[in-house]
């Protein structure tokens, strides 16, 4: 394969992985933040909200990371 076939895919295949990843964590999400809220409220609530940030912190680094190149 040429570099010109492979770039249109690059962008796709990465935002599988990101989506899949971010589903994966999402499906297990409530199980570990009730494990976490055995401990303390406030771990699990803190292991939510950093879990969510996280959804948007990777698509912002990714546009970042694109508009530079």
């Amino acid at each position: 394969m040429s570099a010109d076939q492979q770039k249109p895919r690059s962008p796709a295949l990465a935002a599988g992985i990101i989506m899949l990843s971010v589903g994966l964590l999402f499906f297990l999400m409530p199980k570990i933040m009730l494990w976490l809220g055995d401990y303390s409220p406030w771990l699990a609530a803190v292991f939510g909200t950093l879990a969510v940030l996280a959804f948007f912190l990777i698509f912002w680094l990714r546009a970042r990371y694109q508009r530079n190149k």
